[in-house]
Parts: C-alpha cells; sequence; structure tokens
C-alpha cells in the first residue's frame, strides 16, 4: 500500500489520529485526554502508552519536591504494546517477554549512586521506571544504558537499584503485577489490592496509586 501525502507521516497521526488509551479504556478518547494521559515531564516520542504513574505529578507537586530538597531525574522510556499482553502460561520462563527501548544516562546512574552513598532512597515512579534502572544494574551496579530490554522481574528476584516504588493498581496476571509482587512482596501485595476492592480505589491508568517499600 502506498499513498502520497503532503504531510510528514508524524503529522498526519497528530491531525487525524486519536490518543492511544490502554485497551481496558473502552470508550472513545477525548480531548481532554490528549493532556491528561501524558506526563509534564514528557519530551521524546517514541511510547504507544503514557508511564501512568508519572500521571500523579504536575509541575507545582514537582516544585515542591524541589524545594523540600528532593532531587528528581529522568529517564526514557518507549513503553510498547507488549505491556499489555496478560501472561498466559503457568510456566514463568515459558512467557516470552516484550522488549521495550529505554535510555539510562551517565547522570541518572550518578544521581542513583549518590543517593545510595549518602543513605537516601531511590524511589523509582513507575514500573517502568523501576524495570529501566533494573536493566541498566543487571551487572551489579547501575551503569548508563540505551537500548531495547526485555528483562521480566517476577518474585525472587534481586534488586540493586532501587528502593521504593509509587506505582498504580495492575490488571490481574500481568507482567506489571508480578513486578510489583517481586518488589513488595506477594502476600502484602495481594492484602493491599483486597483493601483497594473493598476500599473502592480507583485502578489502572486513570486510578489510584500505592507507595512500596522493598522487600529485600
Amino acid at each position: 500500500l502506498q499513498f502520497e501525502c503532503s504531510m510528514t507521516l508524524w503529522e498526519w497521526l497528530q491531525a487525524h489520529g486519536t490518543v492511544p488509551l490502554p485497551p481496558y479504556i473502552t470508550r472513545t478518547p477525548d480531548k481532554v485526554d490528549e493532556h491528561r494521559y501524558q506526563t509534564v515531564f514528557a519530551q521524546n516520542t517514541g511510547a504507544v502508552a503514557a508511564p501512568t504513574a508519572g500521571l500523579h505529578f504536575d509541575q507545582t507537586m514537582l516544585d515542591e519536591l524541589k524545594a523540600k530538597g528532593i532531587a528528581t531525574e529522568t529517564v526514557t522510556l518507549h513503553v510498547g504494546a507488549g505491556t499489555f499482553q496478560p501472561v498466559r502460561v503457568n510456566d514463568l520462563a515459558q512467557h516470552h517477554m516484550h522488549s521495550e527501548w529505554i535510555q539510562v544516562s551517565a547522570s541518572v546512574c550518578q544521581a542513583v549512586l549518590d543517593c545510595r552513598q549518602r543513605g537516601g532512597r531511590v524511589i523509582a515512579v513507575g514500573t517502568t521506571v523501576l524495570r529501566a534502572l533494573e536493566a541498566a544494574a543487571q551487572s551489579g551496579q547501575i551503569t548508563a544504558f540505551e537500548g531495547d530490554t526485555d528483562l521480566f522481574i517476577t518474585p525472587g528476584d534481586t534488586f540493586r537499584a532501587v528502593d521504593c516504588l509509587l506505582t498504580n493498581f495492575h490488571l490481574p496476571q500481568s507482567t506489571l503485577l508480578m513486578l510489583a509482587c517481586a518488589f513488595g512482596g506477594y502476600e502484602l501485595m495481594m492484602d493491599a489490592y483486597r483493601h483497594a476492592v473493598t476500599a473502592g480505589y480507583r485502578f489502572f491508568s486513570y486510578g489510584d496509586c500505592m507507595f512500596i517499600d522493598c522487600l529485600q
């Protein structure tokens, strides 16, 4: 299929496309989604979904964190469509993990090392940030990384870069829920989810979030 157009592909998509909301949001995207389904610190095009834990932050909050002496760093996460793929096998070793392109700069790595050295805590905002930092730390110490990662984090794995996680509530049978269970402990996470359901918390992309200390 070939066609001619006076616009670039990106310009055409911007003019005629819609916001790629997750498949579990079944309504048609509207104008509000164009701004709401985007983090305030997004810079580069390439992701097919927003890292939704970041949606809880606005610029005012970031300024308040900075005023309190809390340092922040950003990584590039080109979230792929496979992030919504459920696990359909009983043996996790047989699950084919999707790859996502990430960039963890040398300055981010140094900030993590400096934070650890002064006794601070490294807090990942979202499972994709945690996955990116841990992918960059697979050698045992975090180092700059740019490229695809298919790191599949499951209970029993060791965490080398992140101490705490801010994350939304995830779908059953998802790799993201398994990551949260690996990080905070299966029983604690199941208790948290049961409480969230009973208390009527909002789930998924536009939902509530929780703060998790690493089990290790």
